[in-house]
């Protein structure tokens, strides 16, 4: 989400609506002994794009930005119409 503050007395926040979500490219599995230093499990707990988009096996690229839940980066709107459809209250 994009905050700005443009004043501290009086407090002064202004919030964009729009933001991205950016997801973890596999399933989370709890480590085990032999596969603390995995290669491939540290993308279960990485959001971020730089080192998220060389995991061939689970990174998804949006090729169309008229789709907002595709990928694994949404922008904010469509994560929070994602979540209203599967009945959470945001």
């Amino acid at each position: 989400m994009y905050v700005a503050v443009t004043s501290v007395d009086p407090l002064r926040i202004y919030v964009y609506e729009e933001g991205l979500t950016r997801f973890a490219t596999t399933k989370y599995t709890p480590p085990s002994k032999n596969d603390v230093n995995n290669r491939e499990g540290k993308f279960c707990h990485l959001t971020n794009y730089s080192l998220n988009k060389f995991n061939k096996k689970g990174f998804v690229q949006n090729t169309n930005a008229d789709d907002e839940c595709v990928g694994s980066k949404w922008s904010l709107k469509g994560f929070r119409q994602a979540l209203k459809s599967n009945g959470i209250n945001d």
